[in-house]
């Protein structure tokens, strides 16, 4: 019996070892690349071993890209705080507007209120090329055309058409959270004399923060990866890192070197934003978490 339960655990650590080495493999391999130049990356065939060299970040960093057709600008720096001041604010734009509504969903019950929360769900699912026309047009008509607040309201306003959206994600996570809270907890506390906004703030907010935390990461991952909005609606100066990145292909050739890079440092501000939330992720859950 011990020699069978030693070959499971001997077969078990086997196969996730080999589970792992499949799916880190590409990123390690991305990571090697963002150490090579463009002659070590096509080299046949490849090899593990080689001399590293930090050209490619230098690249980026300073805005000078190094072809045969000699320098080229890449605001690369740019476009990755384009990133963030557009994720960022489009995430806090979809919780101060989803927070509220995923627990009127959830504590009230009102005429087609499921029908209206379905109905926004579903709409993510539309192809986003069938709103950008006419959004664009619009766009052009009332001078939200190649600006912040245009790209951002974009992330809000047609949240239901395309999966990178904010909105219905923070809606009906958060939703589920809100149910999960007894309403016991906030009947007694109206009771004792505090008001609903009280009610909502101190309580259900608090008891709900995991789902908000959760909803939000996800949100902002999302927003971060967009790429077809901002490269219809907005220039060069207010593109994200997602459409920045088409620079390294040239008419000289593509920057293998510099587009791995590119990955490594646009990757690393969600991967460490996700490990700082999920440390709180877990203790929110196992510290604060009620179920009704």
């Amino acid at each position: 019996m011990e020699h069978v339960s030693l070959t499971g655990r001997i077969f078990r650590g086997a196969a996730l070892t080999l589970i792992l080495l499949f799916f880190m493999f590409p990123i390690v391999w991305i990571l090697l690349m963002s150490f090579q130049s463009n002659e070590q990356i096509l080299r046949i065939p490849p090899r593990l071993l080689f001399e590293p060299t930090l050209a490619n970040y230098r690249a980026l960093i300073s805005g000078q890209l190094q072809t045969a057709a000699g320098n080229l600008e890449i605001p690369f720096m740019h476009n990755l705080w384009n990133s963030f001041v557009l994720s960022s604010a489009a995430v806090v734009l979809a919780l101060i507007l989803g927070v509220p509504a995923a627990y009127a969903f959830a504590r009230y019950k009102f005429r087609l209120g499921e029908t209206i929360a379905f109905t926004l769900l579903s709409f993510r699912f539309a192809p986003p090329l069938l709103v950008l026309l006419p959004l664009s047009l619009y766009y052009q008509q009332i001078g939200l055309n190649d600006t912040y607040a245009g790209i951002v309201w974009v992330y809000q306003l047609i949240v239901w058409v395309y999966q990178l959206i904010a909105l219905p994600l923070i809606l009906w996570i958060v939703r589920g959270y809100f149910e999960d809270i007894s309403p016991d907890i906030e009947h007694a506390y109206r009771l004792a004399g505090h008001s609903w906004g009280e009610t909502f703030t101190r309580i259900a907010v608090p008891l709900a923060g995991p789902g908000i935390a959760a909803a939000g990461l996800l949100s902002f991952i999302f927003c971060w990866n967009n790429f077809v909005f901002a490269l219809i609606l907005a220039s060069a100066d207010k593109q994200p890192v997602t459409v920045g990145a088409l620079a390294f292909v040239t008419a000289s050739g593509i920057q293998y070197g510099q587009i791995a890079a590119a990955i490594v440092l646009s990757v690393t501000p969600t991967l460490l934003l996700a490990l700082y939330a999920q440390r709180y992720l877990v203790e929110g859950l196992s510290l604060g978490a009620v179920k009704g």
